[in-house]
């Protein structure tokens, strides 16, 4: 009889248990969700001379500087350090290299994207 009510203390512990780590995944998807939502879909299309990317479509974390992705294009394309990069939105201005991703995609998105145009010569503005 002891032997059945040690097995049953056994068995509500490993259920527990059970339990605990079931909501500890679900708090572990629930971060990775967030984190996820996190990024922003960008789409880069070359402007006048500028080399055209292979891969248009970039998700960026939302609150990075817009100077973060005129580094990325630099870098991708691989320009000389004294090639000017220029970034547009709208093909009508051109953002300060200190906004957040974030801000300018609540105010310029459109269908869940941000588009930027890029060129190595004034375009626009």
């Amino acid at each position: 009889m002891a032997e059945e009510s040690e097995t049953s203390a056994i068995d509500n512990s490993n259920e527990k248990e059970l339990a605990a780590n079931v909501e500890n995944l679900s708090l572990v998807n629930q971060k990775v969700e967030k984190q996820e939502s996190k990024k922003i879909d960008i789409v880069l299309h070359a402007t006048g001379s500028a080399p055209i990317l292979k891969q248009k479509k970039w998700s960026v974390d939302q609150e990075k500087p817009i100077s973060a992705i005129v580094k990325f294009i630099h870098k991708y394309l691989k320009l000389d350090p004294e090639e000017r990069l220029f970034l547009y939105i709208n093909q009508t201005f051109a953002p300060s290299p200190d906004q957040i991703i974030k801000n300018l995609y609540e105010c310029y998105g459109t269908n869940g994207k941000l588009i930027l145009h890029y060129a190595k010569t004034q375009a626009w503005g």
